[in-house]
């Protein structure tokens, strides 16, 4: 079953979550060690996020320094094949325009179609550390809704080139991203949920929010995109806080308001162990609301927060 069938025939508020592939060099036993404490709780899909390589600066024996191109965090289609191989839950892969070229994406593909992963999340990722060729919209899709395209034409068996291929047996699936409190370089909410129709239009069958803390803000948002036609379910993203300084860090990174209720709590807090504490107590609260208003699924992110998202979980499934 693809994600979307999930949501649609699933009788209670769907479990899912999103993890990182391994630092470069480290093992999948990683990977493993956070799927293994957050099973239990019956996840519908696991979500693999996908990194692009960036420049870095390193010493050379004579002093100089050199600039070598690394991607940190490699792996995504293998560690999307093996965790459907090993656990048998539906894994979600990134793909991102940012960092990759279409053709990149296409091969992508291709491996994806050969190893049974056919659920994806489309997204336009991060530009931050990226050399202009890498951006280069000759090679590059510029934004999602190229990058959708693609997959469209994929899906019809037709490849960059224009040329036919025998179509993939089971068609590629596909969610995109939203944003509750706006997307960070949208002039206005109205551009953000103009663009989530128009991808919405062109075939992405949901969408999972960035974190927020503050469910008003998603109900607001989702009235809004209901109000514009956008039916598709739209799943909460939720991040558990487990540290003091989150929250300052998670406005400055993510654009993300934190609560005046939820602001004053974490003041208090004299430890990180203080603050985790804090932030399993907000998510909880968070997700009894939200599970309470009917929301087809909860998706946490669980970089950092793996055993707070479980005491989540706990609490709630």
């Amino acid at each position: 079953m693809s994600v979307i069938d999930f949501l649609n025939n699933h009788s209670k508020t769907a479990f899912s979550f999103e993890i990182l592939p391994p630092m470069k060099g480290n093992n999948f036993s990683r990977v493993c060690a956070i799927i293994d404490k957050l099973r239990e709780f019956d996840p519908k899909y696991i979500n693999i996020t996908t990194h692009h390589s960036e420049n870095i600066y390193k010493e050379a024996a004579d002093g100089s320094l050199q600039k070598v191109n690394v991607r940190k965090r490699p792996g995504t289609v293998a560690i999307a094949s093996a965790i459907q191989n090993r656990y048998k839950i539906p894994a979600v892969p990134h793909v991102i325009c940012k960092g990759f070229t279409k053709e990149e994406t296409e091969y992508a593909l291709i491996d994806l179609q050969y190893l049974g992963v056919t659920d994806l999340l489309l997204l336009r990722g991060d530009a931050n550390k990226l050399e202009k060729d890498q951006v280069d919209p000759a090679k590059c899709h510029a934004h999602t809704t190229g990058l959708i395209e693609q997959v469209n034409n994929f899906n019809n068996g037709i490849d960059l080139e224009g040329n036919r291929f025998e179509k993939p047996e089971i068609p590629f699936s596909y969610g995109v991203a939203s944003y509750p409190e706006k997307h960070e370089e949208a002039p206005n909410m109205e551009s953000d949920i103009h663009f989530l129709k128009q991808k919405v239009a062109m075939g992405a069958e949901y969408a999972v929010t960035q974190m927020f803390f503050d469910n008003s803000k998603y109900f607001e948002f989702v009235d809004r995109c209901r109000k514009e036609g956008i039916t598709v379910p739209i799943i909460p993203g939720i991040k558990p806080i487990v540290f003091r300084d989150q929250l300052t860090v998670l406005p400055k990174v993510f654009r993300t308001d934190i609560p005046d209720v939820l602001e004053n709590e974490l003041r208090k807090c004299k430890t990180d162990e203080d603050a985790k504490q804090v932030g399993v107590e907000w998510s909880i609260g968070q997700c009894k609301e939200l599970i309470s208003a009917g929301v087809p699924g909860l998706h946490f992110y669980t970089l950092m927060a793996t055993d707070s998202v479980k005491k989540t979980a706990q609490a709630i499934y």
